[in-house]
């Protein structure tokens, strides 16, 4: 799923700023993008969003701006000396040399130096600043989530208008075939008073058409599959309505659908189940591809 926060913290001696983003994946993909002062904090980060995010290609920032004043900064004392020392020296071998100014001083390397910033009390911000970022990122993702399964639901529904609309269809196709098939059969076998008498009686020709209908009859009835679509559907239906995490459970689910939608059409006899068993795997694959975003 998709999703994006960012918080700030201010401190006495600079900004704390935690920026997370993600984009759809099946499985959880974390990258960090951290200052080299706060490094050592990237596993206590890590555990953080790992407690509360379980997929998506996830990219963290954390970095610290400074202040460059009220007290963030101080000069070297001991290196100030030490420069002054060198100058003087300098200074009696090369009485014509120019004296170093404030400017050049204050960019001397090591002369301005940054205020020690407490690593205890570095952690705490952070941690405190983490868990609003991580807070917000997930209310992100919920509404995503929630726009997600409203889409899923209606697919579920149109599904299940789908299921309703050809279920009656299914003994007129076993009666029409049964009624065709005994009427081809009759043909075949000169009972229809326009051919040649079988060799049969006409007791064993009946009893051969009814096991080939009943035989075929059941290879066509497709009505099992239906009530397992109907209760696939209800359950992931149940599933959404539950909540909590749910992608790993809706992939096996649209694998189940999918598996009867193939064989409704595998087994279709008439148009009618062809088209529907089209129109389910179209709505299937629609869902999957969703569902895979899901957490």
């Amino acid at each position: 799923m998709t999703g994006y926060a960012v918080a700030t913290s201010e401190g006495a001696a600079g900004t704390l700023t935690i920026e997370i983003k993600s984009v759809n994946s099946r499985f959880l993909d974390l990258q960090f993008r951290i200052n080299d002062e706060l490094r050592a904090l990237e596993p206590d980060l890590r555990a953080a969003i790992m407690a509360a995010i379980t997929r998506g290609k996830v990219e963290a920032r954390l970095s610290f701006g400074r202040k460059v004043a009220g007290g963030a900064q101080a000069l070297n004392q001991e290196l100030l000396s030490d420069l002054a020392r060198l100058q003087a020296e300098v200074a009696r071998h090369f009485a014509q040399a120019e004296p170093m100014s404030v400017a050049e001083l204050l960019r001397w390397p090591g002369v301005v130096e940054e205020s020690h910033i407490g690593q205890e009390s570095l952690q705490a911000d952070v941690a405190a600043l983490t868990a609003r970022t991580i807070a917000a990122f997930v209310e992100s993702r919920r509404r995503e989530g929630a726009a997600l399964e409203q889409m899923l639901q209606s697919r579920i529904d149109a599904m299940e208008v789908i299921v309703k609309r050809i279920t009656p269809l299914i003994p007129q196709v076993i009666a029409q075939f049964q009624q065709k098939a005994v009427e081809r059969m009759q043909d075949a076998l000169g009972l229809a008073g326009h051919g040649t008498p079988s060799v049969l009686s006409r007791q064993e020709v009946f009893e051969r058409i009814r096991q080939e209908v009943t035989l075929y009859g059941i290879r066509i009835d497709v009505s099992e599959e239906l009530s397992r679509l109907s209760a696939h559907l209800n359950e992931t239906r149940h599933i959404l309505k539950k909540g909590g995490q749910v992608g790993k459970r809706l992939d096996f689910m649209m694998q189940e659908l999918n598996r009867e939608a193939n064989t409704l059409g595998a087994k279709a006899s008439v148009k009618e189940l062809a088209d529907a068993s089209m129109e389910l795997k179209l709505l299937i694959e629609q869902m999957r591809e969703q569902v895979q975003n899901l957490e």
